[in-house]
């Protein structure tokens, strides 16, 4: 039972830092473009 003193506010930490870090990551044009890298593959460039 002592543990989840600790656990339950290190999870609630660890949770609320990924958001933090993936909505920073967000805000910064990480995942503007989901679509060119999977297309630019398939074009035949080799002339």
């Amino acid at each position: 039972m002592e543990s989840l003193y600790l656990l339950v506010p290190l999870s609630i930490i660890i949770v609320f830092f990924s958001l933090w870090i993936f909505f920073r990551m967000s805000d910064s044009g990480q995942f503007d473009d989901m679509e060119g890298p999977a297309l630019r593959i398939l074009q035949d460039d080799d002339t």
